[in-house]
């Protein structure tokens, strides 16, 4: 229960209350000591009040021009008070994206979440023509870092080095090929796939 309490940034016996109430409406099996996962409901609606958040972020930042650093809280805002028929007109209007602002993929409507292939900066291969497929920290300032770092979705890149003992990773980005270096923790941050 302790990563649970420190994920959700509480102290282990709320966690530890909060999970058992999921567990009273089935929607998590849990078991002091043991562990807690999500029941088959459970995870169906996981996947639908994802799927809502992501859309509304997509949105929010496709039509209405939100910058993606600003999307995180007004999503968490609306994904609770926009109506079933609402969404499903945003996912036909957006065309149905399978990805949000961030490259996090949108479940469907029947509940699926397609995996995606992408590995962080650390992992990648070096010397090989990669693009961004995706930004896991959606904290603002990190994604206003990342951003003026030219590390925005789509963008090509090459990993020319990485240091573990420097805990640092050297980047060639864009056209440019602009030199840029990362800190272990930021790059981990970073999902490429190979372009």
């Amino acid at each position: 229960m302790g990563s649970v309490a420190e994920a959700l940034g509480v102290v282990p016996g709320t966690a530890t209350t909060m999970v058992k109430a999921l567990a009273d409406a089935g929607l998590v099996d849990y078991a002091p000591r043991v562990g807690v996962h999500l029941t088959v409901h459970g995870r169906k609606l996981a996947l639908h009040v994802l799927r809502r958040h992501r859309l509304i972020e997509q949105f929010l930042v496709e039509v209405l021009g939100f910058d993606w650093s600003e999307v995180h809280e007004e999503a968490e805002c609306m994904e609770h008070v926009v109506s079933d028929l609402l969404l499903e007109r945003i996912d036909q209007y957006l065309g149905h994206p399978t990805e949000d602002p961030h490259g996090d993929p949108i479940p469907s409507a029947a509940g699926e979440l397609l995996p995606g292939s992408s590995e962080s900066l650390v992992a990648c291969c070096l010397d090989t023509p990669l693009s961004v497929a995706r930004i896991t920290d959606q904290d603002p300032d990190f994604l206003q870092y990342i951003a003026g770092a030219g590390l925005t979705l789509g963008v090509s890149l090459r990993v020319v080095a990485r240091s573990l003992s420097a805990e640092s990773v050297r980047l060639e980005v864009g056209l440019a090929k602009e030199s840029l270096t990362l800190g272990l923790g930021a790059a981990a941050k970073v999902l490429v796939r190979a372009s």
